[in-house]
Parts: structure tokens; sequence; C-alpha cells
């Protein structure tokens, strides 16, 4: 069995160490590349066989993968590795949102290290059908979509809904479920992280960081588009706004 291929997650926590390192090559010497190698092996992404492959994430391929990283940097103008198309975009990534991907890197490692990451399931939606993710990648997705399906947590954003007279419709579109499919769409509406986990931090979910969406605006603010998902619901309205004035226009 070979290792299996380098995820989005990995390469972003790699990154994020050889940025830190002034986009210095990671040796196989240094201690804080074997620490790195066991995180990588710690993340919950490809199961338990992987592990019983010597090279799996050892700090030698983690060494080869961070000069990828850094010949994979737009401008880099000297000899260049074979590094991928992956490795390529994550590269990208860092050169045009360094601090929001670094974010990304250390909400990761504090959700491994507090122990919630590694027993979240894995969710239907972690990963977006175009196969590029966003800065929170499959991990983060994972995290943050589990919370959003906690009934409980959903439950009582709509008692304080209720509670302060507020209609339970559709931030973003205003549609509403009970006045289109009445009794059987009565009291339904889904839930959505106003800021992903990269950016608010692993903290413990509060009713103010939840918004109203209708299915449709939930998918298209989870959407991965051009490298970015997680769309505020402000975010989705200037997109529709901004769909409408092309339509207008054409």
């Amino acid at each position: 069995m070979r290792s299996p291929d380098w995820t989005w997650d990995e390469l972003l926590l790699i990154c994020s160490r050889v940025v830190s390192n002034n986009w210095g090559q990671l040796r196989t010497y240094q201690q804080p590349t074997h620490d790195l190698a066991d995180l990588l092996r710690s993340l919950p992404l490809h199961g338990d066989t992987a592990r019983d492959v010597p090279e799996f994430r050892s700090a030698a391929s983690i060494s080869r993968k961070s000069a990828d990283l850094i010949t994979s940097r737009p401008g880099y103008s000297g000899p260049a590795t074979r590094g991928g198309q992956l490795t390529r975009l994550v590269a990208e990534a860092f050169m045009e949102r360094e601090a929001e991907m670094l974010l990304a890197a250390q909400a990761i490692e504090d959700g491994i290290a507090s122990g919630e990451l590694v027993l979240i399931p894995e969710q239907p939606d972690e990963v977006d059908e175009d196969g590029v993710p966003a800065a929170e990648g499959r991990l983060l997705t994972r995290w943050a979509t589990f919370r959003e399906r906690n009934p409980a947590l959903r439950k009582r954003k709509i008692a304080q809904a209720r509670r302060l007279g507020r209609p339970l419709r559709c931030s973003v579109c205003t549609f509403d479920f009970g006045q289109r499919y009445g009794i059987l769409g009565e009291g339904y509406i889904e839930v959505h992280h106003v800021l992903p986990l990269h950016l608010s931090g692993p903290r413990e979910t509060k009713l103010e960081d939840l918004d109203f969406l209708c299915a449709n605006c939930h998918r298209m603010c989870h959407r991965g588009h051009r490298g970015t998902s997680w769309r505020t619901p402000a975010a989705l309205r200037a997109e529709i706004e901004k769909a409408a004035e092309t339509r207008q226009t054409a």
C-alpha cells in the first residue's frame, strides 16, 4: 500500500509552517518537522490503515512537499519541482490570502489539540463537488457543518426568534417555508454560521453566530467558487444583486 494523496488540509498545515519559516524548506533534522509529522498522522482523513505505511506523512515526505510548495509559488524563478495542481493552489492561496490561510491552519490545530475535531464523523457535504476546497478545507467544513446540524442549537435559535417576534424566513431571499408549504413547512428553517471557523475561531457556538437560511441560499453560502466559500448572508445578497444587474444589462 502506498501513502494516500495529499489533501488540502495537510498541505495547508505544511504551508503554514513554510510561511512561518520565511518560505524556507522544512528539514528532516529539525524537530518541528517531526512534530508536524505527528500532527498530520493524527488527522482524521485517511483512516487507520494509512498509518501502517512506513512513509506515511514522514518527516522526509513533509520536507519534500515543503519544497514543492515553495517552488509552486507564483513568481518563483528557481528550478521547479513536480508538486501537482493542489500544491500549486495551496501555494497561490497563501500568497493571496496569507492571514486567512494561517487562521485556518491554526483552527485545525486547535481542533485536533482539543480532541473535538477527531471525534466528529464525516459529513455528507464536507467535500465540494468541484473538488477545489476553499480556505477552510475539509476538516473545518466538517466541524462547522456538524455544528449547524445540531438539532438542539437550531431549536434554541428558533425559540429565540419566536420570543422576539421575528419571522422564520430566509435572511437572504425572505423565503418562508410556512407560507409556501402551509402546515408542512411551519416552523422549518435552516441555520448557517455567519462566519467560518477559521475566522470566528473554534469557540462554542452562540446564537448570534447563526442566521436563518432557506435550503437553496444555505447551499450557495457553502458552495466553493474560485477558492472562496462560506459566504455570509450579506455576501450572498450582494451576489444576487450583481446577477440581477447583469441580467438587466444583457
